[in-house]
């Protein structure tokens, strides 16, 4: 094995731990912490999804999440880019506890609105330095949004 085969290798098993620690995190925290029968009670907008919609939507974006966290690694491992991806990604981790665990609506609008921010500042700080880690959070910038609304919805349907 060469030396270039060997970074490869070490650069594929990054991106995979990447992949598994993301991805693996955010259904482990979506299989802990469940809807339960108090989402269920709740009043919900017409443009509520089906509850099966979320995993496949999430497990996509936390893909892109993981690809670009890998790629911002790979450029910049010491950085206030990957200290952004990481903020983001915290952030991202509490909001089900915040909505599902504390069932705290209020609270858990104001997370994500902290997110959409952070996701937008990530957006824009890899425009010019990899802009393909700023177009794989397009997706996940739309569906945050997308989530922002239906958790305003649902905290002013049920205050």
């Amino acid at each position: 094995m060469t030396i270039a085969a060997d970074g490869r290798i070490r650069v594929r098993w990054t991106l995979l731990a990447f992949i598994v620690v993301v991805v693996g995190m955010g259904f482990l925290i979506g299989f802990v912490i469940r809807p339960d029968d108090w989402y269920r009670s709740l009043a919900k907008p017409s443009f509520n999804p089906p509850d099966w919609i979320f995993g496949p939507v999430w497990a996509v974006v936390y893909l892109l999440i993981a690809i670009a966290g890998w790629r911002t690694w790979m450029r910049e491992s010491k950085s206030a880019a990957l200290s952004l991806w990481v903020a983001q990604l915290a952030v991202n981790y509490s909001w089900t506890p915040v909505f599902f665990g504390l069932h705290a609506t209020g609270y858990a609008l104001s997370v994500i609105l902290v997110l959409l921010c952070l996701i937008l500042a990530f957006i824009v700080n890899h425009l010019r330095e990899d802009p393909t880690s700023a177009l794989l959070f397009l997706p996940y910038a739309c569906w945050v949004v997308f989530a922002s609304v239906l958790n305003a919805a649902i905290y002013w349907l049920n205050s």
